[in-house]
């Protein structure tokens, strides 16, 4: 019992120090659940027990009561037949008194069987109480079980998370992207600087190609103007 009385006080277990020495209330709470209901189980039986008791004794006091209904009728009926002269007067009355005397022990019988039957009544309801009160006592224990698992289940993953964001390096993954931007920044410089090489000429024709460019119209212009300075048409081809 004491240790359900500690269980039952996981829900505080902020406050509760001798929870935390706990190594797992879970499995200790399922332990006394079982042990709970094998003393449920012991109840039930000695209830079935004493009820079987109380059900005899009030037949057997059911009998006696009727033995002495019985007696007390015969030793009337004597006596009225030795009234009627169908019976020795002597013989009615000894026999009157011995149906008497069987009558007392009746009733006595029916006295001491009212007490047993009492007492039997008494322990089914003390039995029933205690059995009603351990079935309600299961049932929250087990509601607490339910409680606990669920809030095992919740600061399990939490603290599976946790230790997870505890292992990530912060700084070190900061570091990491900027390498990789500095290496992508890297990677299109190579790109471009290739490509701005790709673009150079490579022969002297190029050269003079390029070089030329956009001045082609220029140098038509000035050819124009020599041909008129040595006096050619300038519209010959």
């Amino acid at each position: 019992m004491n240790i359900f009385r500690r269980i039952l006080k996981v829900g505080e277990a902020e406050t509760h120090s001798a929870i935390d020495r706990l190594e797992d209330p879970i499995k200790l709470t399922e332990q006394g659940i079982r042990d709970m209901r094998v003393d449920l189980d012991k109840a039930l039986h000695a209830l079935a027990e004493v009820k079987a008791l109380s059900i005899r004794t009030q037949r057997e006091l059911t009998q006696q009561q009727e033995v002495n209904s019985q007696y007390e009728k015969k030793a009337i009926l004597l006596l009225q037949k030795a009234q009627r002269g169908e019976l020795n007067q002597q013989e009615a009355d000894r026999l009157a008194s011995e149906a008497l005397n069987k009558k007392e022990q009746a009733e006595q019988q029916v006295r001491n069987l009212t007490t047993e039957k009492k007492k039997y009544d008494e322990s089914v309801l003390k039995l029933e109480h205690n059995i009603n009160s351990l079935k309600s006592n299961i049932s929250q224990w087990e509601n607490e079980l339910r409680t606990l698992k669920a809030r095992m289940k919740v600061s399990t993953a939490t603290k599976t998370m946790n230790k997870q964001l505890a292992k990530i390096d912060t700084s070190g993954t900061v570091s990491m992207l900027e390498r990789m931007k500095n290496k992508v920044e890297q990677e299109e410089a190579l790109a471009q600087s290739y490509g701005e090489i790709a673009a150079e000429p490579k022969t002297i024709d190029d050269e003079i190609d390029k070089a030329i460019g956009d001045d082609q119209a220029g140098s038509s212009q000035k050819l124009q103007e020599l041909k008129q300075k040595l006096g050619i048409n300038p519209n010959t081809p």
